[in-house]
């Protein structure tokens, strides 16, 4: 039994697919960091109401990354076998459950802003902004989940390049705009938030774009048709409701943890919420090479017991548990010794929100150990392995019976909002210990693949 594969082609496809998820990542934290800076300079009113705006977007973005996850765990196991015309039939079934959760948020945001703000905030000036935001920038739900569907698929079969580019062209879009429309440039009015908002959707268009025309014009693996998108698998709908309910599930359960958060923390000062959202882009950004490596992971996992090679897959397991937890320490080392210097980037807050952030980084620099080993090992290992229940389990679990009664408990008590904070992230770390056994028990490995079948138009 080895505990660190020598198998060389393990770590050349963990880089090449790695290396440009993460780039990715690290982009799309980039249009979302300058985007912080930007409106920061706004004041704390402005930074705590985009915020607030987006928590909606982050319902959106945790069920897409649930289509996403269950396009990935399937069409990976199916690549093992090279069976692409059930890939291809998977990610439609993905568009199309993409496209009207998209549509439907759309409607929503357009016509109940301010009751939607309203959940997450009591601050007037916070509600008021968070509005204005959300009004504009929900059009942009109806793009998102289109885009990643698209690179789930690419990545499945081993296409991770296209990601970063899309991720790459967004950047120089929206931060250009950003500029323009927030200040007022080139002629055109300072518009503020509402500026960033409309920045934002273009951007998600822009993406879209991007990506269709490399699926349908450029990609030469999956050679995916507009008519490959009314194809229908009865078997292989079944498949994905089946194992994509729970990924869907598991990521429902922690967007309505981010939420629940928003809203436990959004009774606070403006100080604490504008905190908040400095200390998740950091946390956004000690996560962008874990994030990419366990993307890499799961890819791995997925072909690997696609193919049927159990043992093999094993060695592979016992070498991703020691790797991430190296990499946890080091990156909760790195957040400790960068706190000063990030939250020193935000010239525009207030002097307490300097101090309740330094506060909520510190505890990051903690949970983040926890963070890099359970993100690996139950999204990379259990869930792309076909375990797929378990991860949905442990969310909710923790989420509903943890989480969010400590952190309701601590607020109610008067505890500080560290406390409450810390109180949020306990899950990062006790999480792991139930992810030792399951992992090492090895009875989530779990073939999801069937033979090919008719398919109805």
């Amino acid at each position: 039994m080895r505990w660190i594969t020598r198998d060389s082609s393990f770590y050349r496809s963990l880089m090449l697919l790695a290396v440009p998820v993460a780039l990715q990542n690290l982009l799309t934290f980039s249009v979302s960091f300058a985007d912080n800076l930007m409106i920061g300079s706004l004041g704390d009113a402005a930074l705590s109401g985009v915020f607030m705006g987006n928590q909606m977007q982050t319902l959106l973005q945790m069920v897409s990354g649930g289509i996403e996850g269950a396009i990935l765990v399937l069409s990976a196991q199916y690549w093992g076998r090279k069976d692409t015309v059930s890939i291809k039939r998977i990610v439609a079934t993905g568009l199309r459950f993409a496209l009207t959760f998209g549509v439907l948020l759309t409607i929503v945001g357009l016509l109940f802003p301010e009751q939607v703000i309203r959940i997450f905030a009591t601050d007037s000036a916070v509600i008021q902004a968070g509005t204005e935001y959300l009004r504009i920038v929900c059009v942009s739900y109806m793009f998102v989940g289109v885009t990643l569907a698209l690179i789930a698929a690419m990545r499945s079969v081993e296409v991770a390049r296209i990601g970063m580019l899309v991720s790459l062209v967004s950047l120089f879009v929206n931060i250009g705009l950003n500029y323009v429309l927030i200040f007022g440039k080139l002629g055109l009015p300072a518009m503020g938030i509402r500026g960033a908002a409309i920045a934002t959707v273009i951007s998600r268009f822009v993406e879209m774009c991007v990506m269709i025309f490399y699926v349908a014009r450029v990609d030469r693996k999956l050679n995916f048709t507009l008519p490959d998108l009314f194809v229908s698998d009865p078997t292989l709908r079944r498949d994905f409701i089946t194992n994509g309910l729970p990924i869907m599930g598991g990521n429902i359960v922690w967007s309505v943890n981010m939420m629940a958060s928003s809203a436990i923390l959004g009774r606070f000062p403006a100080s604490v919420t504008t905190a908040v959202s400095v200390a998740n882009t950091m946390n956004a950004l000690a996560f962008v090479t874990i994030n990419g490596m366990s993307a890499a992971v799961g890819i791995i996992t997925g072909k690997t017991v696609g193919a049927g090679k159990t043992e093999l897959m094993k060695e592979y397991a016992r070498t991703v548990q020691i790797m991430f937890l190296l990499v946890g320490f080091l990156t909760g080392g790195a957040v400790f010794l960068l706190r000063y210097p990030f939250v020193g980037l935000y010239s525009g807050i207030s002097a307490e929100a300097v101090t309740r952030s330094l506060e909520f980084i510190t505890v990051l620099s903690v949970t983040m150990i926890g963070t890099c080993y359970q993100a690996a090992c139950l999204a990379g290992l259990v869930r792309a392995g076909g375990d797929v229940a378990f991860v949905f389990k442990m969310d909710t679990i923790f989420v509903f019976l943890v989480v969010l009664p400590s952190a309701m408990l601590a607020a109610w008590l008067g505890a500080p909002p560290w406390v409450v904070w810390a109180c949020l992230k306990s899950d990062q770390i006790l999480k792991c210990f139930v992810a030792v056994f399951k992992i090492n028990s090895f009875n989530w490995m779990k073939n999801l693949t069937r033979d090919p079948s008719p398919a109805s138009p």
